[in-house]
């Protein structure tokens, strides 16, 4: 059974402050790639292109952790409930909306085959 958590979070900037949001969020990448479960943790920019023309925030950041428990140790980080209270919730934070979102690549009722 698979038990991987997919998290999507999408940041929208306050006018003029994209780039030192990305930079913010980048500098974050080095300590969640040494946490226990972390699997694939990366943030990305949105670019032009005419074969994905769909309209989103323009920076997201995509994650794929082992488990719920190594998803929910890295929300409790210091560093990252730091950044969210700075960034989003404090006065002079880069960030002006977020969405952040788990998923699971289970269909629901998945009758996973019992492990003996």
């Amino acid at each position: 059974m698979s038990q991987k958590i997919y998290c999507t979070a999408s940041f929208k900037p306050k006018p003029g402050r994209e780039q030192a949001l990305f930079q913010a969020l980048q500098a974050l990448e080095p300590n969640a790639h040494r946490e226990d479960g972390c699997l694939f943790y990366t943030v990305t920019r949105k670019i032009d292109n005419p074969f994905a023309a769909g309209d989103s925030y323009p920076i997201v950041f995509h994650e794929i952790w082992a488990n719920r428990a190594a998803f929910e140790a890295h929300c409790q980080r210091n560093e990252i409930r730091e950044f969210f209270a700075h960034q989003l919730e404090g006065p002079d934070g880069d960030i002006e909306d977020a969405n952040v979102c788990v998923y699971s690549d289970e269909p629901e009722g998945y009758d996973a085959p019992a492990i003996g």
